[in-house]
């Protein structure tokens, strides 16, 4: 997963969707594969996989997983500065609210 990721927080989308997607396939039940794979989807302007992505992380990730940017963003530290343009740009798209 960290290739990927790290592919979104570069605003390279669509490489970072291959990636994700093999991580997604090799470890289904991870929240956070998830949750970045709704990002790139996002940004690549498939909102409806976005959504998609972002419900199913939720449900994996449990009580409070990803509901909102505003919670998100709390728990981001060091990384905010390069996540505000890419990582929660693309949950925004995946359909996560702010608060």
């Amino acid at each position: 997963m960290r290739i990927g990721s790290t592919r979104v927080l570069q605003s390279r989308a669509r490489e970072a969707i291959t990636w994700l997607e093999k991580a997604r396939t090799a470890n289904p039940q991870h929240p956070w594969v998830r949750a970045h794979l709704a990002t790139a989807y996002g940004l690549d302007g498939q909102t409806d996989r976005a959504a998609a992505e972002l419900a199913e992380a939720r449900r994996l990730g449990g009580d409070g997983f990803m509901q909102s940017i505003a919670r998100v963003r709390a728990n981001n530290g060091p990384f905010l500065a390069v996540s505000e343009a890419t990582f929660f740009a693309g949950l925004r798209m995946a359909g996560m609210p702010e608060e």
